[in-house]
């Protein structure tokens, strides 16, 4: 199974740093990732393997999302499937 992150908040330093611990933590694998920066916005998604995490997948989620809101960035997590159906028409 695959998880979708998404990453958005004003640039810094470290922030895939701590948003790839957190997946090694859990031992969740990054398949792939994609970022951007437009002026001091920084964006990005990572697409993961939760086959082998050590967490629930709401429980993962609910830590990214506290992480984020602890350095001002609004992270979110879901199930690929639903990231699916959210973005087809």
């Amino acid at each position: 199974m695959r998880a979708v992150i998404t990453v958005i908040g004003k640039d810094a330093v470290g922030i895939l740093s701590f948003v790839s611990a957190k997946c090694a933590e859990s031992n969740i694998n990054i398949l792939e990732v994609t970022q951007s920066i437009l002026q001091d916005l920084f964006a990005m998604i990572m697409l993961v393997d939760i086959d082998k995490s050590t967490k629930e997948l709401t429980e993962f989620s609910d830590e990214l999302t506290a992480l984020g809101r602890a350095k001002n960035l609004s992270i979110h997590t879901m199930h690929e499937d639903i990231f699916n159906s959210m973005h087809t028409i």
